[in-house]
């Protein structure tokens, strides 16, 4: 078995596919699934495929930059949110950089503007990649420096 790389409980990740050269993402080994900042999202159907447009804004407790990005429904799932209570979500596949590593991953859309972070990487993501240590921070730098 390959050694798996090291990071920390909070990283920089760049979203590729929809156009984000780095948010910090909190790294939840709690959490099965992972979450992403979205709003105003407007449903879609384009060639008979359920697309989803939506924005979302990377830079912690800020309004800007603002991006906005579209991408194909890969499925809705219930999520618990923080509360405890379960919401459909909208899923969508991405691709997911830290540090030299490129995969796709499903991130749920949801509002994240109260929480402190804008991204959520849970433990699907992570699983078989990387292993975490919870004292550490931001081991893989900024992807957009």
């Amino acid at each position: 078995m390959a050694a798996r790389r090291i990071i920390g409980w909070r990283e920089w990740v760049a979203l590729p596919t929809l156009g984000v050269d780095a948010i910090k993402a909190k790294v939840d080994t709690g959490a099965r699934s992972s979450s992403l900042h979205a709003f105003d999202m407007e449903r879609f159907v384009e060639d008979g495929t359920e697309m989803i447009r939506f924005s979302l804004h990377p830079a912690q407790r800020r309004p800007i930059p603002t991006v906005q990005a579209v991408a194909p429904v890969a499925a809705h799932r219930l999520v618990r949110n923080p509360g405890g209570r379960e919401e459909l979500r909208p899923v969508i596949v991405a691709t997911v950089r830290i540090g030299d590593l490129s995969w796709p991953v499903e991130l749920n859309l949801t509002r994240r503007d109260t929480m402190g972070f804008r991204m959520l990487l849970g433990r699907q993501a992570v699983r078989r990649r990387f292993v975490v240590d919870p004292g550490r921070s931001f081991l893989t730098g900024r992807p957009d420096r």
